[in-house]
């Protein structure tokens, strides 16, 4: 059996290849990407750019293979609207164009909570999307296109639709990375609240769900929020941090519009090359209330609570910091 991962060179395609080596030494593990990784000796790379045609020449492709598609432009903000849906759209299209032509029988699609739209409303797998950013419509998008791959032979193939939180972990460089060193150098306040919810996973636990998944054998289209059950709040996520790095501070709290006028200003004086971005101040002040009760309720049985997964990445990086 071999695995093909696009888009495997980003932070969920480094732990995933990991994993699937670990588990499987003797398959085949790819790694199409337009970066190559430094997974040089657990996987082959393959240049693939999935806004074109994939091809793939000297290996036998056949119908007991499984695709992970992880590709995707998603940072946001930081890429001009049509970049989104380029890549996010024809790399749907082109994946699910591949499997159909070996008649691959499963595929792991990451999506994203962006298709939900911001709000402070609970979001379930059975809420109706109403993405409001570029992001969020092109992967919504995207995942209509592999229903429709899966739909074409409904009794023979395997979908599943991840929507993940904020995914944490050794190599994240995202939002939790972020909170880690603004609570260690003092610099982070809460910002205008404290219970702001933050659904959240860990990245280990993320791509465990996935070949446990594979492995149920099941032919059907499923979507999972992927985060713990209940979710944290900010406070209760840094709070816990703390404890297991041992910092000890006071966090003390901004009122709101305090703290847009000034992101406002220093992002107008080139504070966005530094992350300080009016729109990341604002996504920081919106709950991420993602639904993880479907999870948490399947026959998956997760390996790690919060605190053992921040122990864990903390473990990865020998217990001097978290990146």
């Amino acid at each position: 059996m071999n695995y093909y991962i696009f888009g495997g060179s980003g932070f969920i395609g480094t732990h995933l290849i990991n994993l699937l080596y670990d588990k499987f030494p003797r398959s085949g593990i790819f790694n199409l990407d337009i970066v190559e990784n430094n997974h040089n000796d657990k996987s082959r790379f393959i240049y693939c750019d999935v806004r074109n045609k994939i091809e793939i020449d000297n290996i036998v492709v056949t119908e007991n293979d499984v695709i992970f598609n992880f590709a995707a432009v998603h940072t946001t903000p930081g890429h001009p609207d049509f970049e989104y849906f380029e890549t996010n759209i024809k790399g749907a299209e082109n994946v699910t164009a591949f499997a159909d032509q070996f008649n691959i029988e499963k595929i792991i699609f990451t999506s994203s909570i962006a298709p939900y739209g911001a709000s402070e409303d609970v979001k379930t797998e059975e809420t109706l999307p109403t993405p409001n950013t570029p992001y969020g419509i092109s992967k919504l998008v995207a995942e209509k296109i592999h229903m429709a791959w899966q739909n074409k032979k409904e009794k023979e193939r395997q979908l599943t639709i991840l929507r993940p939180g904020v995914v944490f972990g050794k190599g994240e460089n995202g939002n939790f990375t972020r909170l880690y060193w603004g609570i260690k150098d003092g610099k982070f306040l809460y910002p205008g609240r404290k219970d702001t919810i933050k659904a959240c996973i860990y990245v280990k636990e993320l791509v465990n769900f996935m070949l446990f998944r594979l492995h149920e054998n099941k032919t059907d289209c499923e979507i999972y929020n992927c985060a713990y059950f209940p979710a944290f709040t900010i406070e209760e996520i840094a709070e816990t941090m703390m404890k297991v790095t041992e910092i000890k501070r006071f966090i003390p709290k901004i009122p709101a519009p305090i703290l847009k006028s000034a992101a406002v200003i220093i992002g107008n004086l080139g504070g966005k090359q530094l992350g300080i971005h009016p729109d990341r101040v604002k996504k920081l002040m919106i709950s991420t209330n993602i639904n993880g009760e479907k999870l948490a309720k399947s026959p998956y049985k997760f390996k790690y609570t919060f605190e053992e997964a921040l122990e864990d990445w903390y473990a990865d990086n020998n217990k001097k910091f978290l990146k």
